[in-house]
Parts: C-alpha cells; sequence; structure tokens
C-alpha cells in the first residue's frame, strides 16, 4: 500500500460480482507443487539473489516476491516505493542491471519471481524520482499526465460505494483511469518490460481499487497472458469490492485468513482450526493466497508479528502444514517506527543483524517448506486435539505435524498414517521412531511443535541453529528466555571451544524464532562438563553479559541436554 495517511483507507477492500466486458485472459494457475512464496519486504535485489541461493532455493521456496522495482519518490520511509513516479526500473534497491541480475541467480536456484506491481494510481507529490525523472501531482512527463487520471479527484470517502472506491483517490493518490486505452497499454508496456527480465508473476497493489474488467484487459495484453499473479482485495464486511469478483484474472490476498489466525492463536483454542478454510467463508482455496502477516498488517496490529513470539512462529508452522491456499512468509525487519524503511538501504549483510528479522530463515518456519511440498495433494488425517490449544494431524502417508499452544508439557502416543521407520522432527532436529502401527510417542515444551515427513527420515547437520532441521546425537541444546531492544541479540560462549572459549568474537548466536525464548543445539561429546554464559550483542557489536556466576552443566550419554535458562538481569 502507500503510505501511512492511507493506511486505514487501504486496511478495507471489498464488494459485489461485475461483468468482465474485455476478453478473458487465459487462467492463471496457482503456484505450483513448491506454492510457497518468501516475501522479502525491503530487501535489495542483490541481497535477495544471495538469499535465493544459500536459503530459498535449497529451503524448497518456489516463489520470491520483491518490493515495487520502478521509479518513485524519494525518501526513506517504506511506503515511498508505492507512490509511482514511472516505470523506470531503479530504486535504492538496485537498478535495471541488478535487477536482471536478481531474477537470473533466483532462477538458477529453482526459485521464480514475483514482482510487487503499483498500478492503481501515481505519486501525491513533486519533485524528483529516484531514477532522475521530474515529476508533479498529476503531471508525470513521459509517463502520465492530468488527462490520464479518473474523473474523480478527491479522496475515496465511501467504501459501501463501488464507483467512489474505484474512481477516487485512495489516500489522496492520484488515480489512473485504468478504463481508458492509453493507460492499459502503458501499463501493460510495464508489465511486459519485467516479463522480458524473467519475472514469472505479479502481486497487484490495491487491486480492489480497479475494476476487475480493467484488470482482465491490461492482463491480456501480456506477452504472458496467463501468467500468475494475486491481487489485495482485502474484502472487508459491508464493502462494495469483494475478492470473488477478482478469480478470473488470478489469486486474491485472503486478508481474513491471518485475521482469523490472530484471533484464535491469542484468545480463542486451536481445537477450532478442524475445519479452517472454506468452511469458515473464506475464498476459495484454490484462489487464495494467504500469509499471517504482511508489510500493512504488522503494523496497523491486524495480524500476529514478530513481536508475538512463539505465537507467531507457530501459526506458521500451522499454515505450512495445512492444505489451504498458497502461502506467503513474510520476511522484514524490527521497527518502532511504523514509517520506517528497511535497515541500510535494503542491505543484509546477514540475518538476525541490523535489525533484519529473516522470518523466513527460521528452522521452524524453513523447514516447513520442504514438509509442505512433500505433503502437496494430500488431504488431513488423523486429527486429534484436547478439545483446547493442543492439536495433531496428519497428511495422509506423507506428514504430520502437532502443535502445542498451551503452557506446559504435552506427552502422548500419536497416532499417524505414516510408513513405519525412523523420522526426523524438522522443528527440534530430534528423532522419532513410527512403530509398524503408524504410533510415536513424544514430548512437545510448551509453545512448541513436532513435524515429521517422508522426506526427512534421519536428522543430519551440524545441530547450530543453521535453519536445516539438523541436529547431532550428543550436546546441549540451549533454550533462554531474553528480552531484546531493537537490534540486539542473544548469544552463548564457554570454556570450551566449541562454546568460543569465552570470547565474545566467536560467541555463539542462538535463534530467535521463538522470541522471547532463544534457542540453539550445539554439538558437545557426550560426558562434557562445561560452563557458559549468555550475552546479548547490539547492532554495533557492544556487548552486555548476563549477571551472576558462569552457569555449568554435563552433557549426558545420550540425546540432547536440554537447558532452559532465563536471562540474568
Amino acid at each position: 500500500m502507500a503510505r501511512k495517511t492511507v493506511a486505514a483507507a487501504l486496511a478495507a477492500l471489498a464488494g459485489a460480482a461485475v461483468a468482465v466486458t474485455a476478453p478473458t485472459p487465459a487462467q492463471a494457475a496457482a503456484p505450483g507443487g513448491k506454492d510457497v512464496t518468501a516475501v522479502m519486504f525491503e530487501w535489495n535485489f542483490a541481497s535477495v539473489a544471495k538469499a535465493c541461493t544459500d536459503e530459498l532455493g535449497p529451503d524448497g521456496y518456489g516463489y520470491v516476491q520483491v518490493s515495487p522495482p520502478n521509479e518513485h519518490i524519494q525518501g526513506s520511509s517504506w511506503w515511498t516505493a508505492y507512490q509511482p513516479v514511472s516505470y523506470k526500473i531503479g530504486t535504492k534497491l538496485g537498478d535495471r542491471a541488478a535487477f536482471r541480475s536478481m531474477v537470473d541467480t533466483c532462477h538458477a536456484a529453482g526459485v521464480k519471481v514475483v514482482a510487487d506491481t503499483v498500478i492503481n494510481h501515481m505519486a501525491n507529490a513533486s519533485g524528483t524520482g529516484t531514477a532522475g525523472s521530474p515529476f508533479s501531482k498529476y503531471d508525470y512527463p513521459g509517463t502520465y499526465s492530468a488527462a490520464d487520471m479518473d474523473d474523480c479527484t478527491s479522496p475515496v470517502t465511501n467504501y459501501a460505494d463501488r464507483w467512489n472506491v474505484q474512481h477516487c483517490e485512495m489516500g489522496g493518490l492520484p488515480d489512473l483511469d485504468t478504463g481508458e486505452e492509453y493507460v492499459r497499454k502503458t501499463i501493460a508496456g510495464y508489465m511486459n518490460d519485467l516479463l522480458s527480465l524473467g519475472v514469472d508473476g505479479f502481486r497487484i497493489d490495491a487491486a480492489k481499487h480497479i475494476p476487475e474488467d480493467d484488470l482482465a484487459n491490461i492482463k491480456s495484453r501480456l506477452t504472458s497472458p496467463g501468467v500468475y499473479w494475486k491481487q489485495e482485495t482485502i474484502g472487508a464486511a459491508g464493502e462494495a469490492v469483494q475478492p470473488p469478483e477478482y478469480y478470473g484474472t488470478g489469486d486474491v490476498q485472503e486478508f481474513n485468513y491471518a485475521y482469523d489466525l490472530k484471533r484464535v492463536f491469542n484468545n480463542e483454542k486451536l481445537s477450532e482450526l478442524k475445519n479452517f478454510g472454506e468452511d469458515w467463508g473464506l475464498v476459495r482455496s484454490d484462489k487464495a493466497s494467504v500469509f499471517i502477516t504482511n508489510h500493512d498488517t504488522e503494523r496497523n496490529g491486524g495480524t500476529l508479528t514478530y513481536k508475538d513470539g512463539a505465537k507467531y512462529t507457530l501459526a506458521h508452522v500451522f499454515m505450512l502444514a495445512w492444505p489451504y491456499g498458497s502461502p506467503d512468509v513474510h520476511s522484514g525487519y524490527e521497527f518502532s517506527d511504523k514509517d520506517a524503511g528497511g535497515p541500510d538501504n535494503g542491505q543484509v549483510n546477514a540475518c538476525y543483524t541490523d535489525g533484519w528479522k529473516c522470518e523466513h530463515a527460521w528452522r521452524e518456519i524453513a523447514s516447513m517448506v520442504k514438509l509442505r511440498n512433500t505433503a502437496a495433494g494430500t488431504a488431513v488425517t488423523d486429527w486429534w486435539d484436547n478439545g483446547g490449544n493442543q492439536i495433531a494431524f496428519g497428511r495422509g502417508d506423507k506428514a504430520y505435524v502437532a502443535i502445542n499452544h498451551e503452557g506446559s508439557a504435552l506427552t502422548r502416543t500419536f497416532q499417524t498414517s505414516l510408513p513405519a521407520g525412523d523420522y526426523c522432527d524438522v522443528q527440534s532436529g530430534k528423532g522419532v521412531t513410527v512403530n509398524s502401527s503408524g504410533q510415536f510417542t513424544a514430548t512437545l515444551g510448551a509453545d512448541s511443535a513436532l513435524a515429521l515427513h517422508v522426506g526427512a527420515k534421519t536428522c543430519g547437520g551440524s545441530g547450530n541453529g543453521g535453519g536445516d532441521g539438523g541436529s547431532t546425537a550428543t550436546g546441549a541444546s540451549f533454550h533462554v528466555n531474553a528480552t531484546t531492544q531493537w537490534g540486539q541479540n542473544i548469544y552463548v560462549t564457554g570454556d570450551n571451544a566449541a562454546l568460543g572459549n569465552w570470547n565474545t568474537a566467536n560467541a555463539l548466536k542462538l535463534d530467535p524464532a521463538s522470541y522471547p525464548v532463544w534457542k540453539l543445539d550445539v554439538s558437545l561429546p557426550a560426558g562434557t562438563a562445561f560452563q557458559y554464559k549468555y550475552l546479548r550483542k547490539d547492532a554495533s557489536g557492544n556487548v552486555t553479559w548476563e549477571s551472576g556466576a558462569n552457569r555449568t552443566a554435563t552433557v549426558g550419554t545420550g540425546g540432547l541436554l536440554t537447558l532452559n535458562d532465563t536471562w540474568r538481569g
């Protein structure tokens, strides 16, 4: 969406069906077997390319969504990207060459690229854009003039009035007359330019403000009229424009999915999710683009966010395991100022530094992407719940997931349809054996999950919390409840080489996916006695040790020693 003054207007989009008078384009297929999109909000193109190679491809993401690549107004706020000046490829995130290189690199990693596309409106400002173009409101030389704007040049005031929503100005942003031939041709030209650079799909920003027949006409002009796209339609109750009328042009973003999950994880019971989806009044599953949070809703409080800790993580586990819609995983940054753009102009030097949250790489989330790919096409089986906030379910004979959103541990024998054998719980990195009856017994700690699938039969990897779900046979599993401020992370060090020999430069960073509990598994030989202590580091590398004496522990003869600690202030 656009700027903060538009946030309220953008938080609602809805209506009735509309007749499509333009030629009907080829039906857009939902993303294929790999249907999970990592939304790299405010990441620059070079950083996205690196993430495709290092994480998104190996973890099984099918798509990456990038922030709008076209010229927009200057400024540090994130919403400047939603105020277009021209359709030149050039922003603080990178120029045309960087964008093309990113697309090529992501394709080489097996990841398709979706571009966030702002075609409803232009900038409500004047000056020089990010690619050097002069402009003023209603005049964008070489792109549009006042004659190309809609006939209503005042703000949207009535979301129950279709004409008002689709002809007036969302938050004062000049509304393009998408019914006009020149405007349709110019928008299609921009999208065809992105297709020529290798883009595989589009997110249509503020789609509910554009009549569906206008979008159908624009899409019919593309060199690939069946290209995947998803449309921001929202679907607030009582509004004139509703998501189902946009089925003909592509998928629709189902905001109610995220709103419902926030309500359930905060105030209701997970047991109610047994029939979550269309039975709840949500849009058709094959047309639903779903998410736990996005860049707007994490700022307006409509959905769970990284600030919600384990609830946020467990909601992702459920979304990725549950066979409804095509999931987006938002990967953004910490903020206290809701207008703040991405740190360092979108340059991500490393995850969990400079405020970058990297939710796409959290082990608890990333490990579920391959589970979803493995379970694609299977129905929910073997549902179990305790009538409260403990649930478990299978995906046929391909996968099984349990979630404990209670304040105490859950120990139980679970019934699955999995083939007998050894599996890796990709949430914890620990081995699980399923017997010939499809049963296994396990203990889940408070606010944790367990996830098995036939594509992960053994737990490999270094066990250093690196995001692959791997673990090691013996060692220490560090869990510490520690709150942090923006830019801070929690580390552990101790009196042996594996723990950095008390050198803060070699301290091991813990995983914040279950914040305020930070976690890390470290390989240590059985029988190892060691001392350790936690510390905080800020974005500048400043170190704060926890108080008190050194902690002590000894690794047993089998399995991981689990340490449940609380930061000592």
